[in-house]
């Protein structure tokens, strides 16, 4: 008899195929497999089968990361080829406090504050109260009967300890901590001769075996089964291996992960002593409120399984080396700043002129617009175990390319009950795409039909919209000193009109000028560069120009680049207490790219949104003799809406730029499209101080 051919899984398949090889026996001819005994036999075997493969298809499938379910499964895989998922995470905030002891017998020379939980979220936070702790003990002396305690870094969590007691005549000992949600990062492991030994040695976290010999004092971690995770100790070879009797503490900290996030008010609840005489007394009185250095920030869950599938063979292409611009986005998110949201890094050779020899990296932070000076400096200097010797990383601050967007949108009267929801439901559907992982980050690309797509499928009323594009960026500029300036929007720039007017700004005063003034361009006949020159305005919708000064700088609308020749700015429009000057320009495509340095964001505050009734469509007009026909290539003002002494909200943070010297200047233009701010300072003694920059 033939051997059955199984083409699928499906149950009534495998019963069918089995039915037709008993069929083709002739020891079962004219046997009525419906109705009679065989039949449920049949159902036994064609069950037994479709369980079996079914089995046998899971398990081939947790055989490889791509396809994997379990997390222990994708866990060990990820293990295989070296890559540790990144745990939870504790948010961290930065308090100070001082306890009076003027009152306190005897009197303390100096007063510690116990490692463990130090302070309270206020109230609740997000239906919740969260506890904070810090991991060692705190000594500060007493002065003039106060003692102080500032920049206290406390994280969210209850501190907890595991001990293990480490003994050859247990096979294949583990060190397991038994809680879910550690935050890896903090935790402290110690280990002593023996448990009643008084001296202990601190052991470091390891996740290569470079720069370890037999004595290094470190252990290993990884993780297991339940979000858990096992410690494990060298071998003499790759670090100090564990002796006979050996007493190892683990302290850590277990989290929520990023519900601590946004916590501003603490109440203090931790434990205060010193000790006089070989007596300790405990602190409960003289002891301030707890002032909030730095809001709790950081938090993060546990690394997703889509995390793990991404980034684990990256993590092993890359062979802990950082060679190439993947190289380094791989690393930095994975082994170096974990907080990492989003990241943009290119080479030095891309920019024009050539920077050869200097790698540049831009990241966007969890939970933040920029990263502090001392963390840039901790990345360059984690950078070193994998950079090629020679190679110069430059972290570059965050900076934010707008998009703004004018939208006519035409609906039938017949089907939407008011014009008020179908322009509600379009807002809200553009702030949906506006958050959206498509936009916000770096090397994102505004996709114009999507847009127009997700205006037209806000409501059924809809029947079309004409959407036009403005592209900002935001110039922060130095006061009352004169300064070069250069920004750039990684887009080519479209010459709308060859007289002019194709740079708009908002208002600024600059000296030796009474009124306000605003930038714009004039297009040499190529159209591919131009000069800038400053005019003034009777009001922000006149169309009478008059000139103030001309070549003030260039433009190059290839590249998208705006070069201000030294000025001295008296004034500008405030934006979180930064004086800038909004710069807007039309792009030539509208698919808008986020080019390397550039974070994409779409503005929906300072995007408007139009009904308009569609006629035709509502049969008010079914000739369309009065159709209400909207510009596609409309120019509007000569000016955006704004200026000296305005104050603008807004939804973004904006991000600080170091002041340039009269001897040094921040380039980091790009190669073709030049996308980011530079900023020089000038004066006729040749010394101060000037800046600036685009953020």
């Amino acid at each position: 008899m033939p051997l059955a051919n199984f083409s699928n899984l499906d149950f009534d398949q495998v019963k069918t195929t089995l039915k037709d090889y008993l069929k083709s026996n002739s020891n079962f001819t004219d046997y009525d497999f419906e109705g009679s005994n065989l039949s449920t036999i049949l159902d036994v075997l064609a069950y037994n089968t479709y369980i079996s493969s079914y089995n046998a298809n899971m398990v081939a499938n947790e055989v490889f990361i791509d396809s994997a379910t379990l997390r222990e499964n994708i866990v060990s895989l990820a293990r295989n080829i070296g890559y540790v998922p990144r745990s939870r995470k504790s948010a961290r905030a930065v308090v100070s406090f001082s306890v009076d002891t003027s009152n306190i017998t005897p009197t303390p020379a100096t007063l510690t504050l116990h490692k463990g939980i130090v302070a309270v979220s206020s109230g609740s936070f997000g239906n919740a109260s969260n506890n904070f702790c810090i991991l060692d003990d705190i000594s500060v002396p007493v002065f003039n009967n106060v003692a102080n305690f500032n920049d206290i870094s406390i994280y969210e969590g209850t501190l907890l300890s595991s001990n293990f007691t480490y003994s050859t005549r247990v096979p294949n000992q583990k060190f397991i901590l038994p809680n879910t949600g550690v935050d890896t990062s903090l935790i402290s492991v110690t280990v002593k001769n023996n448990e009643n030994s008084s001296a202990s040695v601190k052991y470091s976290n390891q996740d290569s075996l470079f720069d370890i010999g037999g004595n290094s004092k470190v252990y290993f971690l990884q993780e297991i089964s339940d979000e858990r995770y096992e410690l494990f100790f060298g071998d003499n070879i790759f670090g100090k291996a564990l002796e006979e009797g050996n007493y190892i503490t683990a302290n850590y900290i277990v989290s929520n992960g990023d519900t601590g996030n946004g916590v501003s008010s603490f109440t203090f609840s931790g434990r205060l002593s010193y000790t006089r005489n070989d007596t300790t007394y405990n602190v409960t009185d003289g002891i301030s409120i707890l002032l909030t250095d730095l809001r709790a920030s950081g938090g993060d869950t546990i690394e997703s399984v889509e995390s793990i599938r991404r980034y684990a063979p990256r993590i092993y292409a890359s062979q802990n080396r950082a060679l190439t611009a993947n190289d380094y986005e791989t690393l930095i998110p994975a082994r170096i700043y974990p907080e990492t949201e989003s990241i943009s890094v290119f080479g030095g050779e891309e920019l024009v002129p050539p920077q050869y020899g200097k790698v540049f990296i831009s990241i966007k932070p969890r939970g933040g617009d920029f990263l502090p000076n001392i963390i840039k400096q901790n990345i360059k200097n984690k950078l070193k175990r994998f950079a090629v010797a020679g190679i110069v990383p430059e972290i570059l601050d965050l900076k934010y390319l707008y998009i703004e967007v004018d939208s006519k949108i035409y609906y039938n009267t017949n089907i939407a009950p008011s014009s008020a929801l179908v322009s509600s439901l379009v807002q809200n559907n553009s702030n949906k795409y506006a958050e959206s992982a498509e936009l916000n980050k770096y090397g994102a690309r505004f996709k114009y039909s999507k847009f127009l797509k997700v205006v037209d499928d806000s409501h059924e009323s809809v029947t079309s919209n004409i959407t036009t594009l403005r592209m900002r960026r935001d110039l922060r500029v130095v006061l009352n000193g004169f300064a070069e300036y250069q920004i750039g929007f990684g887009n080519r720039f479209q010459v709308k009109d060859p007289d002019g007017f194709n740079i708009k700004t908002s208002a600024f005063r600059i000296d030796g000028v009474p009124q306000d003034v605003y930038l714009s361009d004039l297009p040499r006949p190529d159209r591919e560069s131009g000069t800038l020159f400053f005019f003034s305005l009777p009001s922000i919708g006149s169309q009478q120009p008059t000139i103030i000064r001309r070549n003030v700088g260039f433009i190059d609308y290839v590249n998208g680049v705006i070069t201000l020749n030294p000025v001295n700015i008296q004034s500008g429009l405030i934006k979180d207490g930064q004086t800038i000057i909004e710069i807007e320009a039309t792009p030539s495509s509208n698919d808008v790219i986020g080019l390397q340095d550039l974070y994409l964001q779409l503005d929906i505050s300072n995007s408007n949104f139009e009904t308009v009734v569609d006629e035709i469509s509502s049969g008010l007009d079914p000739a369309g003799s009065n159709y209400i026909v909207s510009s596609s290539y409309p120019n509007g003002n000569l000016v955006r809406e704004g200026g000296r002494g305005s104050i603008v909200r807004s939804s973004t943070p904006t991000t600080s730029t170091s002041y340039t010297s009269p001897t040094q200047t921040s380039t980091t233009s790009t190669a073709a499209v030049p996308t980011t701010s530079t900023s020089t300072s000038s004066s006729s003694g040749g010394s101060g101080t000037g800046g600036g920059g685009g953020y």
